[in-house]
């Protein structure tokens, strides 16, 4: 209570700092520009290393302000889904599954890298994502398909670019916002732009946010899980004397949700112990879910005289986490896990980016990535006599070198070009011992696995397209795009190879009326080859990585936006079509409860666990239908209505729609255990606005849906419920 007590207070003294500028600068206020009939506003948009507009970019990507997030409900990453199509991210606990068309990742191994890589303010982000609610946001790119020339070999399914709000020398500006809503959620925000002087400007946000749990624990240790309490800032300063700019940010992360929220599937193990209401859970041990991280960013441009840019970004991240669970999520048993995960990384990038006013612009760079990982698990349970601990240690480095160009045929007809290779290697070390401090195999405990291993592999990727402008702003664009994600190693004598696709794909952006409306039309046909997933290795004995299956994807997406006389309009669809190929593989959820089984035993050596372990009566026909966490069908929309009140003040009701549909999660498809259902939230906003002041009304997932967002093992879980708040904000 003291330390939210202290948080209180130095969020409130920011945000009296905050209020006394906007006092201070009132006579410098830039109104907002009120309703009108200019049409749909243009987004810039960074993620090929220039500022372009969205509609001239030739890829499938959804673009959205900070404005925009608040406008359709988007607070956090895995709200992301509600608003870009295609796009899909499903709760799996300590790693989210984000996947792009089916593509991007599906498994919580520490030795898998992303399929879809997230950046935040130009840093690549591990799949050990510590992220807070999102504030002081610029903007945020959805990139859909492999994008394995600039961004590189974490792309396959596409990627996903945070950009956080810049300093400005232009004036001092900034905002201040408090929120309170549902199950006493308590939120505090704000940012102060300071210019120090014509060449010198400070950025200093924050934010702080407390919620109770949705969840009640009548287990003995009456946990939290689910809950939030969260801080963040970030302090970002530019230097920009003549043509040159050195921006650089520093965000920390401290973020505590009690645990996670889950409990055991219907059909399941323990499922005896599922409650009537899904929100009373019945865990039997301690919960915790603790991260705490750093990120900073450090971007050098310098322009020449010729136009051509000169530009590095380099990056550090170090994220912590601490969880603990009741494995079992039931009080039937007591299965227990106390896991520490700790990954650290550093970046560096340079390009050379030449202007686009002559007939072939290009883009050169190089990438370097380091990565080092820790993850320490203890696992215990009543029905097995030894815990088993498993240390898992992992040095990764990633090399890339990449150029794309394009050359204009015509005044209308553009080529472009692009190639990458990237070399991956990694090398880790650890062990899985079972019994240590135990009777039976002293202090030490028994060894039964040794995780030391290394892969190192690279590929070549790339894009080859053509461009069709049409004039009135109408581009019709056409390309095929490779992509990979690099394999790794789970032990000295097991390793799994790199995924890679092939993305084949037409598209279409257009304005009409004015620029009243515009529309973005994709179709594509991707081949996606050595999917990475967790499976039982039999020469091992071990839960391992492996390359099972391969598969083919097609679909089509549909983007608008429209505006005219104070109405307002977005709208996604995605249909997304894919098929795994067969596979054998173990069922390993008709295994018996075992500390370790140890590798498959020879021909006619019965089961001796944990020496060797027949396997043959547990392998199952696997795959043969979608690919994994893949919705087929998704949609969203959100409608408004600026009404001008007079006087400075209008009035601004949104409703906003998004349905997922229907995902496997699982290869074996059961229905019971490997299937969420889709489904489909509704939410609503309106705004009273006065010059730089707002009022808002807020209520999320209006119909109070219940609905599984996740699968873990044999545990399943939910997201918030109906929620309502007010918002109260000032800009200036």
């Amino acid at each position: 209570m003291k330390d939210r007590i202290r948080a209180i207070a130095s969020t409130t003294a920011l945000g009296a700092a905050l209020l006394w500028a906007s006092a201070a600068a009132a006579q410098d206020q830039e109104q907002e520009a009120p309703a009108n009939d200019s049409g749909v506003a243009d987004i810039v948009v960074t993620a090929e290393r220039r500022a372009v507009n969205l509609q001239d970019v030739p890829i499938a990507a959804t673009a959205i302000t900070g404005e925009q997030l608040r406008d359709k409900g988007v607070e956090r990453l895995a709200d992301l889904q509600y608003a870009a199509p295609s796009l899909s991210i499903t709760d799996q606990g300590l790693t989210q599954s984000v996947n792009i068309r089916g593509i991007g990742i599906a498994s919580g191994s520490p030795a898998v890298a992303n399929g879809v890589a997230t950046y935040i303010d130009g840093v690549f982000q591990p799949p050990i994502l510590t992220a807070s609610s999102f504030f002081d946001i610029g903007t945020i790119e959805v990139l859909r398909g492999p994008q394995g020339t600039l961004v590189g070999s974490n792309s396959t399914g596409g990627a996903i670019f945070v950009n956080t709000q810049n300093p400005s020398t232009d004036k001092v500006k900034g905002y201040a916002e408090a929120s309170y809503g549902s199950y006493d959620a308590i939120g505090l925000q704000g940012a102060l732009n300071l210019p120090i002087s014509d060449t010198l400007a400070v950025r200093v946000a924050g934010t702080t946010r407390w919620r109770d749990s949705y969840y009640t624990d009548i287990g003995p240790f009456a946990n939290e899980p689910g809950k939030l309490d969260e801080q963040a800032v970030r302090v970002g300063v530019m230097w920009q004397p003549a043509n040159f700019r050195a921006l650089a940010k520093v965000e920390w992360i401290d973020k505590n949700t009690g645990g996670y929220a889950y409990r055991p599937i219907a059909g399941s193990a323990f499922a005896a112990d599922r409650q009537p209401d899904f929100r009373t859970l019945t865990y039997n041990s301690p919960t915790l879910n603790y991260e705490r991280a750093i990120n900073a960013s450090l971007e050098l441009r310098y322009e020449l005289d010729s136009g051509t840019v000169l530009r590095s970004v380099s990056g550090y991240t170090n994220k912590r986490i601490n969880n603990l669970y009741d494995s079992d999520g039931s009080r039937l048993d007591l299965q227990a896990m106390d896991q520490f995960v700790r990954e650290r990384q550093w970046t560096q990038e340079v390009n050379i980016i030449s202007p686009l006013d002559g007939a072939f612009n290009w883009i050169l760079g190089g990438y370097f990535q380091k990565n080092k990982i820790d993850v320490i698990i203890q696992t215990t349970a009543a029905s097995i006599t030894d815990p088993t601990d498993i240390l898992n240690f992992q040095n990764k480095q990633t090399l890339g070198a990449f150029a794309q160009g394009g050359y204009k045929v015509t005044d209308a007809v553009e080529v472009q070009l692009g190639v990458r290779y990237s070399h991956y290697k990694v090398d880790g070390d650890g062990s899985v011992i079972i019994g240590a401090g135990g009777p039976i195999f002293g202090p030490s405990g028994l060894q039964v696995a040794d995780l030391k291993g290394s892969h190192e592999d690279g590929r070549l990727t790339g894009k080859i397209g053509v461009n069709w402008n049409l004039g009135g702003e109408n581009l019709i664009y056409a390309f095929a795009a490779r992509g990979y994600k690099p394999g790794g190693a789970n032990s000295a004598t097991s390793e799994f190879g790199p995924e890679t696709v092939w993305d084949y794909e037409i598209g279409w952006k257009a304005s009409f009326l004015d620029n009243h409306l515009r529309t973005q039309f994709g179709a594509f046909y991707m081949e996606y080859k050595d999917f990475q997933f967790d499976a039982m290795d039999t020469s091992t004995g071990q839960n391992s990585v492996l390359n099972i299956s391969n598969a083919n994807i097609k679909g089509f997406e549909l983007q608008a936006q429209a505006r005219a006389s104070g109405f307002g309009f977005d709208a996604g669809l995605a249909y997304v079509d894919s098929k795994l190929a067969a596979v054998s593989i173990v069922n390993t959820r008709a295994l018996p409860a075992l500390n370790q089984f140890g590798p498959q035993c020879p021909v006619g050596t019965p089961s001796n666990p944990p020496v060797c372990f027949d396997f043959g009566p547990y392998q199952t026909i696997a795959g043969g239908g979608p690919n994994l966490f893949s919705p087929k069908w998704s949609y969203n929309f959100g409608l408004q209505y600026e009404a001008d009140l007079g006087g400075g003040l209008s009035l601004t009701p949104r409703v906003n729609y998004a349905h997922v549909g229907s995902r496997w999660t699982n290869l074996l498809y059961s229905p019971a255990t490997d299937y969420l259902k889709g489904y489909g939230l509704l939410s609503a906003q309106i705004t009273l606005q006065k010059d730089q002041w707002k009022l808002e009304g807020y209520a999320t997932n209006l119909a109070n849906k219940a609905y599984v967002s996740g699968q873990s093992v044999n545990n399943e879980f939910y997201r918030a419920p109906r929620e309502f708040g007010i918002r109260i904000s000032t800009r200036f």
